[in-house]
C-alpha cells in the first residue's frame, strides 16, 4: 500500500483506493485512503505550522531543490503520469518538464512577495503618518486537483502556496493520486519541514465537505468540473475560492490566415490528451473563403493521429479516463448527429478511447456547441461576417480561452477585444500555456487566476501598517 503524507509522516490506513490503468484496467497500486479524522488532524497541523513561518530564503531553497529533482527525474515522473493517467509517454514527458518549471517559477516568486508604501499625507489628517502595505499568507489552503494533469496541476497548487508562506493540504483525484504523492516525496527530500504539505488521497463523498468546509481553512483552490465547483462552493462557506472549471474553447480563422499553420496548431489543440484538457479546441469558426481547406486539413490531421499503447513512443493519443467519459462523449456526438450534424471523420468509441472526430453542419441547440465535451471532438463551422463568428464564439457560458488566426493586426485586436475569454491567442490554438501566464476565466469557467505569480497573489492578502510620528502629530 502507498502511504499518505500526514503531519510529516508516511501513514498507511486500513482502507485503500485502488488505482487502475485507464487503458486496460490493470491494477497499478493501492493507496491509503484518508479518513475524516485524518482531515481534522491535517488541518490542525497545518494551522499550527504556518504560524511559525519559514523565511523567503528557506522557501526558495526547498522549492528550487524540488524543481531540480523534478528536472533530473523527468523519465520517472513521466512514467508515473502515463501509467496512472490518460497521457501518452511523450505527452507525460512534456507535463513532467512543465512541473519542474512550475516549481522553479514558484521558487523565484518567493523573492517577489512584496508590498508598497502608502501616501498618507495626501490629506491634512494624514500629515505625520507613514504607511506600508505588506502581503501576508492566508494560512491553510486546500488544493483539489484533477486527473488530466496529475503532476503539474498539483505543482500549480503547492508551489505558489508555499511561495506565499501558506501550509497546504492536497486531495488529488482518486483516479490519479500517485503523481501527487511523488511530488510530495521530492519536496520532503528537498528539505520541506513537516506540516507545510500534506497529501490526503480519499473519496470526496467521505472527506470532501469536511476538508473544504473547515473553519480553519482559509482558501480552497480547485481544478475540476462545473458540478464539482458548485459542490465545493456550497460546502466551503465564507472563504476564498479559486476555481478553474472547464471550457468550450473557440478558434476563429480569418480568410487571410495561414491555413496550414492554423490546421497544425488547431489539430494539436483538438487531440492532445485525447481532448481531456480545459485548453481543448472544441469549436472552429472558419471564414467561408478558407472553410473547405480548413475542414479538409483538420480531417486529414485527425485521420493521421496514431492510436495505440500510451507507453509507446509512436502513439499520439491515449485512452479516456473511463467508460463513463466514453459514454458521455458518444452521447454528445449522437445528439449532434440526431439534429443533423455530419461526421467528417471519427465519431465512435474505439477500445478505451474515442476516435479523433471532426463534426460539420452542427445545428444550433446541439450540446456540443455549448457544453464541454472533454474528449477528442471538434466542430468546424463556416462564417462570412466577422461579427457572426464573434457572436458564435461567445455563445457559451464558458469564458476560458479563445484563438484567432489572421495576418491582420487590426482584425486580431478587434476579435481579441470582443471575444469573452480569460485569454486570447493570436495565430495559435487555445492549447498553449506558459506556466507564468495568468490563467483562468469567468462564467462557467471559474473564479480567479492561476499562473504562478498570479496564484501567489491569490494565495496572499494585503496588510496595511501605519506609523505615527508622535512629535509631529501629538497625542491630543
Amino acid at each position: 500500500m502507498r502511504p499518505l503524507l500526514l503531519d510529516g509522516s508516511w501513514v498507511e490506513r486500513d482502507r485503500s483506493i485502488t488505482v487502475l490503468d485507464p487503458e486496460n484496467r490493470r491494477h497499478i497500486a493501492d493507496v491509503a485512503s484518508a479518513t475524516v479524522n485524518d482531515v481534522e488532524r491535517a488541518i490542525e497541523v497545518a494551522s499550527a505550522t504556518w504560524r511559525h513561518p519559514l523565511s523567503a530564503a528557506q522557501r526558495h531553497d526547498v522549492l528550487a531543490a524540488a524543481a531540480q529533482r523534478l528536472d533530473d527525474e523527468v523519465e520517472t515522473s513521466a512514467h508515473i503520469i502515463a501509467t496512472e493517467g490518460i497521457k501518452t509517454i511523450r505527452e507525460a514527458r512534456a507535463e513532467a518538464r512543465r512541473a519542474a518549471e512550475t516549481m522553479q517559477l514558484s521558487a523565484e516568486e518567493t523573492k517577489r512577495v512584496q508590498g508598497r508604501t502608502l501616501v498618507l499625507d495626501q490629506y491634512p489628517t494624514g500629515v505625520g503618518r507613514f504607511g506600508a502595505e505588506t502581503r501576508s499568507p492566508l494560512g491553510v489552503i486546500v488544493g483539489l486537483t484533477p486527473f488530466n494533469d496529475p503532476l503539474n496541476l498539483v505543482a500549480h497548487k503547492v508551489g505558489p502556496a508555499l511561495a506565499a508562506g501558506n501550509a497546504i493540504i492536497v486531495k488529488p483525484d482518486s483516479k490519479t493520486p500517485l503523481s501527487a504523492l511523488w511530488l510530495a516525496e521530492l519536496l520532503v527530500e528537498a528539505g520541506l519541514p513537516p506540516g507545510w504539505l500534506q497529501v490526503l488521497p480519499g473519496l470526496s463523498t467521505e472527506i470532501g465537505d469536511v476538508l473544504v468546509g473547515h473553519e480553519k481553512v482559509a482558501m480552497v483552490t480547485l481544478t475540476g468540473g462545473v458540478e464539482a465547483g458548485r459542490k465545493v462552493a456550497a460546502a466551503a462557506g465564507a472563504k476564498k475560492l479559486a476555481m478553474e472549471l472547464g471550457a468550450n474553447n473557440a478558434v476563429i480563422i480569418e480568410s487571410d490566415a495561414d491555413v496550414p499553420v492554423a490546421v497544425d496548431r488547431v489539430g494539436s489543440g483538438a487531440f492532445w490528451a485525447a481532448g481531456q484538457n480545459c485548453l481543448h479546441v472544441q469549436r472552429v469558426y472558419a471564414h467561408t473563403d478558407v472553410y473547405e481547406d480548413v475542414t479538409d486539413g483538420l480531417v486529414r490531421y485527425a485521420k493521421g493521429v496514431r492510436l495505440g499503447p500510451k507507453l509507446s513512443e509512436d502513439t499520439d493519443m491515449g485512452p479516456l479516463i473511463n467508460q463513463e467519459a466514453q459514454r458521455r462523449i458518444s452521447a454528445m456526438v449522437d445528439d449532434a448527429v440526431d439534429r443533423g450534424a455530419v461526421v467528417a471523420t471519427g465519431g465512435a468509441p474505439t477500445g478505451a478511447t474515442f476516435e479523433p472526430t471532426i463534426l460539420v453542419d452542427v445545428p444550433e441547440g446541439s450540446r456540443i456547441l455549448t457544453e464541454e465535451v472533454y474528449g477528442p471532438v471538434t466542430v468546424v463551422a463556416p462564417y462570412r461576417d466577422r461579427d457572426d463568428a464573434i457572436a458564435a464564439a461567445n455563445a457559451t457560458p464558458y469564458r476560458l480561452m479563445a484563438g484567432v488566426f489572421t495576418s491582420s493586426i487590426a482584425a486580431a485586436f478587434e476579435i481579441a477585444s470582443q471575444v469573452m475569454a480569460g485569454g486570447v491567442l493570436v495565430n495559435d490554438s487555445t492549447d498553449f500555456r506558459i506556466d507564468s501566464m495568468p490563467f483562468g476565466g469567468s462564467g462557467t469557467s471559474g473564479i480567479g487566476r492561476e499562473g504562478v505569480g498570479h496564484a501567489v497573489i491569490e494565495m496572499s492578502e494585503p496588510k496595511t501598517i501605519t506609523f505615527v510620528d508622535v512629535a509631529r502629530v501629538g497625542l491630543g
